[in-house]
């Protein structure tokens, strides 16, 4: 790669100097945060950009920036109704966009939830899973005849994969106890091996994916923890830094945390990138261990034999084969 980004990277750093004209992005998840920043930076370059949200007025108001900066930039925003955690609102979100039938460049399935108490989709599947792992793995399936040669789909995970392996025997916690952030790693190791999996079956087409983790940063998603937990969970960390002779953990910016997102998107080569998980622009190194302050990403979020399996579990699931 001709120019190196890194953690302190912002989404107008990877993307200065693109010009993205013509080219047709989806991002799920633009009624906040990182959404509304990628949709913002991508129009800002000229992309055509669909954004995707359970709230349609609430994405009104927070993509007024989008706007904006499409105005300025040659771009332009659509919003579309897309509810993760309701498949029959997924099957409509999609089937709408193959009747309308023009290709998308880019897909970032941004959207998601992190650590909430337990509950159920309206699929009767736990909310994590069902939402940011099942909605996502449908959504994307049912559109994928609109991707060219040359597309990409970035599916958002987290370092947060590490807390938990995909479960396959039991994904809905009916026998095992409900943790919240094991709940919430589930779904995030599920968001890469969906890309591992996704990668294999369309590369040959010249379709890739990609997963990433954006980082750290003060959301909407941190919208079920408490202030105080978030600061004693970043005062742990610190001292494991501390003890492993690290730096100390740092929040990042809303544009630091979307850059890796269209980095990967639009700026990295796709065969450096595709089938893999990046952090901070670059390609994560795989790193095995309990240590939750370093960076990389653990084997089992990259086995393909794991990645076939849940591709062949989240079908059953959701009784649609792809």
């Amino acid at each position: 790669m001709s120019q190196q980004f890194g953690a302190k990277s912002t989404t107008d750093d990877v993307l200065d100097g693109v010009d993205l004209t013509g080219k047709r992005v989806l991002v799920t998840g633009v009624s906040a945060g990182l959404g509304v920043e990628t949709a913002r930076a991508l129009a800002a370059h000229g992309a055509d950009v669909v954004g995707a949200a359970r709230d349609l007025a609430k994405a009104e108001r927070a993509t007024a920036v989008v706007r904006d900066a499409a105005a300025q930039g040659g771009g332009s925003l659509q919003l579309i109704a897309l509810d993760l955690a309701d498949l029959a609102s997924v099957r409509a979100a999609a089937d709408a966009l193959v009747a309308d039938g023009r290709p998308f460049d880019v897909v970032i399935a941004n959207a998601g939830v992190m650590a909430p108490p337990f509950g159920k989709t309206a699929d009767g599947f736990e909310t994590q899973f069902g939402t940011n792992h099942l909605g996502h793995f449908v959504f994307v399936n049912r559109i994928a005849n609109l991707f060219k040669a040359g597309s990409r789909v970035v599916s958002l995970a987290s370092a947060g994969h590490r807390f938990s392996d995909v479960n396959l025997e039991d994904p809905n916690f009916e026998t095992t106890d409900y943790v919240p952030f094991e709940a919430y790693g589930r779904s995030k190791t599920a968001n890469i091996l969906f890309a591992v999996e996704f990668d294999r079956r369309h590369k040959d087409r010249g379709v890739r994916a990609t997963a990433v983790h954006p980082g750290g940063i003060q959301t909407e998603l941190s919208r079920h923890l408490d202030p105080a937990f978030i600061q004693q969970w970043i005062e742990r960390l610190n001292a494991q830094a501390a003890a492993e002779g690290g730096p100390p953990f740092e929040l990042k910016t809303i544009p630091q945390g979307a850059a890796t997102s269209v980095w990967a998107g639009v700026v990295a080569p796709a065969d450096e990138v595709a089938g893999l998980y990046c952090e901070d622009c670059h390609v994560a190194e795989r790193v095995d261990g309990d240590s939750q302050m370093s960076g990389g990403v653990r084997s089992y979020a990259l086995d393909p034999a794991r990645a076939q399996a849940l591709w062949a579990l989240s079908e059953r699931m959701v009784g649609e084969t792809f």
